[in-house]
């Protein structure tokens, strides 16, 4: 059973771009609810709160839920707008989910153990991260937080594709149903001098500019 984490939320009745900013000042985020057979709803959040549980993974992959003077709804965050240089979430936007119809959102992945691996004890091999999330499908109940990829095991030169990922029970990778060509690299461990026999090779051009200057002369 997957974890679920409650958010406060308050009804926003006034909208518009004046009346979000006057919100932000206030240290609320505006924020929308969709999804379903009920109407959007437009919502307001305590910023501070908000900013805790968005250092966590669950925010992004869990389920959700909101609770509306009582009311709980259960949503996915489907999108958050930040502020550009500021600590400031300035929108979210969350789904409505369906607890007996399946669904598919991005999952975070956490590698374990990579530095007691053959490969991760090697000074001379590069261990590369192809991805970091991965799109499951599943029913709301079976979402997990994260999922873990044990790297215990390693070896240099070894290559750990989608289809390596052990998954929870009832969760499927839908890229993995369209063909071997999408069974994608998600870890490699690579010597270093293939790193270094793959780099393009720049070429020493002399700079237009410089050249100019000779021809002046």
């Amino acid at each position: 059973m997957a974890n679920t984490h409650e958010i406060k939320v308050q009804r926003r009745e006034d909208e518009g771009k004046g009346a979000s900013r006057r919100l932000r000042h206030a240290g609320q985020v505006p924020a929308i609810v969709y999804g379903g057979e009920l109407n959007p709803v437009s919502i307001q959040l305590n910023h501070n709160e908000v900013w805790l549980a968005s250092q966590n993974d669950w925010f992004y992959s869990s389920i959700l839920d909101l609770s509306l003077n009582g009311d709980i709804q259960k949503v996915l965050l489907r999108d958050m707008q930040r502020h550009p240089f500021k600590q400031q979430i300035m929108h979210l936007d969350f789904q409505r989910v369906n607890e007996n119809e399946t669904l598919r959102t991005a999952v975070p992945l956490h590698f374990l153990n990579e530095d007691k691996s053959p490969a991760g004890k090697s000074a001379e091999v590069v261990v590369t991260h192809e991805l970091n999330e991965v799109v499951v499908e599943c029913l709301p109940k079976d979402l997990p937080e994260f999922i873990e990829i044990d790297l215990a095991d390693l070896a240099i030169g070894a290559v750990v594709h989608l289809s390596d990922i052990k998954l929870p029970a009832g969760v499927v990778i839908p890229e993995l149903k369209l063909g071997k060509e999408h069974d994608v690299a998600v870890v490699i461990a690579k010597h270093g001098k293939e790193e270094a026999e793959e780099a393009p090779v720049e070429s020493a051009e002399v700079p237009a500019a410089k050249v100019a200057k000779k021809d002046d002369k």
